[in-house]
């Protein structure tokens, strides 16, 4: 399907996924307006505005998660919005209220509270996270299967200290709520971990794994590492704007291995690298003790 004449949005448009979103709204003739924290950053947007059809299609507006109205000039004008800006760490946070569950909410909110203003948007796709599924207390056992009708517990989330999980899972809470009284066209994205090619200049959280694993890593984690293609994480975004009957929640994953067999592929690929040989405990995002999904 061709874009030609239509105009969206995308938000944190300097992003892993959202580069990609990018990339391929221009290739299909998309007018896109990406919103990025400081427009004249070139260290953050100059991939972007090297893409093909960026000179001719591509507006970066500033925009802050935490501001409310920040994203109206953005959003004005457009038939879709693509929310996905939001804070990603895998690490401790000195203050994961403030760092990761407020930006998630507030800024979700932020941004559909602008679409709500808009008439010509006709759906909003926001980029979730598997993050939002699993975490409820409930038993992963082989013939256990997840799907989009789980949900996680913020409450779980809580109690075990999962901050980001708990900012996705509250995050996507207040958007449905605001979406069913809104009556708004609503599609949620949940990837796994994402993996593949960088468009931007920085690594991100999900490859950042990886690259510590080959970066002098003495153990690597006795867990299961579920991912998917950064690429096909974009082009579900895209699918869920072009299908009409798009709707709901859709989990995208495309494996399900063992840290071991991840390492096993990079040393066939890069065989003088110097992988860990033994596994040891550390808590990952999304990775489990078993394989069960």
């Amino acid at each position: 399907m061709s874009g030609e004449g239509k105009v969206v949005c995308v938000t944190g448009g300097s992003g892993y996924i959202a580069s990609w979103l990018i990339k391929f709204l221009l290739q299909r003739a998309y007018t896109v307006k990406a919103t990025v924290r400081n427009p004249n950053d070139l260290k953050k947007t100059a991939h972007l505005l090297a893409l093909e059809g960026a000179k001719e299609r591509l507006h970066l507006l500033k925009a802050d998660l935490l501001e409310e109205g920040s994203f109206d000039a953005a959003v004005d004008g457009c038939e879709a919005v693509f929310h996905t800006a939001s804070p990603v760490s895998l690490q401790a946070n000195a203050d994961p209220q403030a760092e990761l569950v407020d930006p998630a909410v507030q800024g979700t909110l932020n941004v559909l509270r602008s679409c709500a203003k808009v008439p010509s948007i006709k759906r909003v796709i926001i980029t979730s996270s598997f993050a939002s599924l699993p975490y409820n207390g409930k038993t992963l056992a082989p013939d256990v299967v997840v799907d989009e009708t789980w949900f996680s517990d913020p409450a779980v989330c809580a109690e075990q200290k999962l901050w980001y999980q708990l900012g996705k899972t509250l995050a996507e809470q207040a958007a449905w709520e605001f979406a069913k009284n809104k009556k708004m066209d609503f599609v949620t994205i949940h990837p796994v971990f994402v993996l593949g090619p960088l468009l931007q200049p920085t690594i991100n959280s999900s490859i950042e794994i990886l690259f510590n694993l080959i970066n002098g890593a003495q153990e690597y984690p006795d867990a299961y590492y579920r991912s998917i293609d950064v690429r096909d994480v974009a082009y579900a975004h895209i699918q869920a704007l072009e299908i009409p009957s798009a709707s709901g929640r859709y989990c995208l994953i495309e494996s399900n291995v063992h840290f071991s067999e991840v390492l096993k592929i990079v040393q066939q690929h890069y065989p003088t690298l110097h992988l860990p040989k033994k596994y040891g405990f550390l808590i990952i995002l999304h990775a489990h003790v078993g394989p069960a999904i």
